[in-house]
C-alpha cells in the first residue's frame, strides 16, 4: 500500500496542465440562468486536484445543484490548498489510502474521478464500494472490458455512475440534436468530425499509455467518437481505422499520433473522423442531411460553441460547461432526471467499444464488425 501511495502521490505531483486547445483557450463565462434552487444540493467530492479538478471546481461555484464539500488527492499540499480556498472542512479531506473511509461520511453524496484514464477504474469501484454515487471524467476506462467491470459494480453497490459528457448539456449542440430529431434536416447521410491539437511536453501522463491506455483517441479522439453517435442518432455497425506517425520518438509503441477513423451506421450513413495530437485548429463537426445541414466549429471547446444551420446562426447562449454539467447531474442523480442524450457507465462502455475496434482496425487494416 505504502509503494503505491509514493507512485501516486509522485504522479500527482507531476500531472502537467493539459494544453488547451486554441478554441477552448477562453476564459469561462458566468451563466446567463439565474433562477434560484431551494432544495438540497449534490455534495460532490473531487478526486484528483489537476488542472481539470481546478476547472471543475471553479464552474462549481456558479451552480445552483451541486456544491464541493470534499477533496480527494494523494499530495497534502494540494489538500491544503482546496481546504483554503473553496472551505472545505478537514473531515471532508482525504488521501489515496484512506479514501476507503469516506463511507462513513454522509457530507458527501458523489465522486467525480478526474485521474489518469488508467486509475479511473480502481477509483471508481472503490468509491462505489463506499456506497457514494461515482461521476467519472472520459474516456471511462482503457477499454471496454475495464468500462463494463466499472458499470457492474456500480450496480451491485446501488449507485449511479455518470460520465462528464459534457456536451450532451451544450445548448447549440442540444438546438441541432432536436433539428434532427425533428426532421429538420432529412434523412442523415454524413458526418465529419475533427478533433486533435499539438501535445506539448512528451513526458505528460497523456503520451504514457500506462496511464492513458493510448495517445490522441483515448483523449481528443473520443469527442468525434461520441459526436458522430449523438449528431447521427444511431449506433455504428462497423468501422475502418488508419494510423499515421511521424514522431516515433515522441509517441511511442501503443500512443496513437494520428488516426482517421471511418464508421458506418445501419441507415446507411457513414461518418469520416480524425483524431491527433499532432494538428492544430481542429474541432470541427458537420453533419449532413437530405433537406440541411448543421456545423459546429468550435465545436467541443469550452466554448464559447460557434455554430450554424442551413437555417442560418445558432444563437443559443454560452454558460460554463462544467457548471451546467454538474446542475444537469444533480438532477440526474437525486431526481432521476433523463437528459437528452445519456450519461451514463453504459454510454460511457460504447464508446470504449468502439476505440477498442479503432484501434484493432488500424492495427489489422480491416474493417471490424461491431455488436
Amino acid at each position: 500500500m505504502s509503494s503505491r501511495r509514493n507512485f501516486l502521490q509522485q504522479l500527482a505531483a507531476s500531472v502537467v496542465a493539459f494544453p488547451l486547445i486554441p478554441a477552448e483557450a477562453c476564459a469561462l463565462h458566468e451563466n446567463t440562468d439565474k433562477t434560484t434552487y431551494d432544495g438540497a444540493p449534490l455534495r460532490v467530492a473531487i478526486l484528483g486536484l489537476g488542472s481539470y479538478g481546478t476547472r471543475v471546481a471553479e464552474a462549481m461555484k456558479d451552480c445552483k445543484r451541486a456544491r464541493l464539500t470534499g477533496v480527494v488527492s494523494g499530495t497534502p499540499a494540494k489538500i491544503t490548498n482546496w481546504q483554503q480556498k473553496y472551505s472545505i472542512p478537514e473531515k471532508n479531506c482525504y488521501n489515496y489510502e484512506n479514501f476507503d473511509s469516506i463511507k462513513d461520511n454522509p457530507d458527501i453524496d458523489v465522486v467525480y474521478v478526474i485521474t489518469p484514464n488508467a486509475l479511473h477504474k480502481d477509483f471508481v469501484i472503490r468509491a462505489a464500494k463506499a456506497g457514494k454515487h461515482v461521476i467519472c471524467e472520459k474516456p471511462m476506462a482503457v477499454n471496454a472490458k475495464e468500462g463494463q467491470e466499472m458499470v457492474d459494480a456500480c450496480k451491485k453497490a446501488n449507485v449511479k455512475l455518470l460520465v462528464g459528457y459534457r456536451m450532451h448539456f451544450e445548448p447549440k449542440t442540444l438546438e441541432i440534436i432536436r433539428m434532427r430529431k425533428d426532421g429538420e434536416l432529412g434523412k442523415i447521410t454524413f458526418f465529419q468530425g475533427l478533433s486533435g491539437f499539438t501535445a506539448g511536453d512528451p513526458n505528460q501522463w497523456r503520451l504514457n499509455k500506462a496511464l492513458a491506455g493510448g495517445g490522441a483517441m483515448m483523449d481528443i479522439g473520443i469527442y468525434s467518437i461520441n459526436g458522430a453517435r449523438y449528431m447521427v442518432g444511431e449506433e455504428p455497425v462497423w468501422v475502418t481505422a488508419q494510423e499515421t506517425k511521424t514522431n516515433p520518438e515522441k509517441f511511442k509503441p501503443g500512443v496513437d499520433e494520428t488516426i482517421q477513423f471511418q464508421l458506418g451506421f445501419p441507415s446507411g450513413a457513414v461518418a469520416s473522423c480524425l483524431s491527433t495530437y499532432n494538428m492544430n485548429n481542429l474541432d470541427r463537426f458537420f453533419l449532413d442531411g437530405t433537406q440541411g445541414y448543421a456545423e459546429l466549429w468550435p465545436s467541443t471547446g469550452y466554448g464559447p460553441i460557434k455554430g450554424r444551420t442551413n437555417k442560418g446562426e445558432l444563437t443559443q447562449p454560452h454558460m460554463t460547461h462544467q457548471t451546467v454539467q454538474m446542475d444537469e447531474m444533480a438532477g440526474i442523480i437525486l431526481d432521476g432526471k433523463q437528459p437528452v442524450v445519456p450519461v451514463d457507465g453504459e454510454e460511457g462502455v460504447r464508446d470504449l467499444k468502439i476505440i477498442d475496434a479503432i484501434y484493432k482496425a488500424a492495427s489489422t487494416g480491416k474493417k471490424v464488425e461491431l455488436k
